[in-house]
């Protein structure tokens, strides 16, 4: 397997989940690897697992003047950038009436301005061609309950795979996005579900999906690894839905 043979990636949010699966993908792969994380303890379990060649970075992903430091140390670390899949993010479902300004312009922070600006950082040093990955979600297109600044967050994260595409197309840097429906990680662990009503949480999402089970981090970071690579070479400015079927259900 080496349809990234020698490309240098970056994936933020690559210590755990949809991220550190594609990390092991592209390494596969033959791709030279930077991810970036703030827990610490997925972050000594990333570079553990992940091998010594890995550069494993902290980076918080809601700070721009941290955003611009990753684009300097990727600069440095591989001077051109083939890759980058924006993945870190946060997901906090909950009601209108609990939401509080703070809360609300932390995830804007976390899922929309954090990684414009590390794209903008990196303008110079994408290679031509490149290949930008966004980590959207399907509940861009979907009105779920509770979801509703998680949803806002990821649409306006979606459109700019489409501005940005045809923005940045002259500079030979391709943006797609990958939408996932539910997928059974850690972020999902963090939406705060009492243990007593996860079961029938888990019940009823899964009847909401037509395939009848949650998704993998593995199927999605296969599409993730797709966009990157040559193979999609004339795919601009996409979304490609991993979600066994759940937005056939609106």
């Amino acid at each position: 397997m080496s349809r990234l043979q020698g490309k240098r990636a970056l994936i933020t949010g690559g210590t755990s989940g949809i991220g550190l699966e594609t990390a092991r993908q592209m390494l596969a792969e033959g791709a030279r690897l930077i991810v970036t994380g703030v827990n610490p303890d997925t972050l000594a379990e990333a570079r553990s697992s992940l091998g010594k060649d890995v550069l494993v970075i902290r980076a918080d992903a809601a700070s721009v003047p941290a955003q611009q430091q990753l684009a300097r140390a990727v600069l440095e670390h591989f001077g051109q950038l083939d890759i980058a899949f924006l993945n870190a993010g946060v997901s906090v479902w909950q009601p209108m009436e609990d939401w509080t300004e703070a809360m609300f312009d932390r995830s804007f922070a976390t899922n929309v301005k954090g990684p414009y600006f590390l794209i903008q950082a990196l303008l110079t040093t994408f290679a031509n061609p490149a290949s930008v990955v966004l980590n959207t979600s399907i509940n861009a297109h979907v009105g779920a309950v509770r979801s509703s600044v998680y949803a806002a967050t990821k649409a306006a994260f979606l459109s700019m795979s489409r501005t940005l595409s045809s923005e940045l197309l002259d500079r030979g840097i391709r943006v797609n996005a990958v939408s996932p429906g539910p997928v059974q990680t850690p972020l999902y662990d963090k939406l705060g579900i009492p243990d007593a009503y996860r079961e029938q949480v888990n019940q009823d999402i899964i009847a909401s999906i037509p395939a009848g089970r949650f998704g993998t981090a593995e199927e999605v970071a296969k599409a993730v690894v797709y966009l990157a690579s040559d193979e999609s070479r004339w795919t601009v400015g996409s979304e490609l839905i991993v979600d066994g079927g759940r937005t056939l259900n609106g």
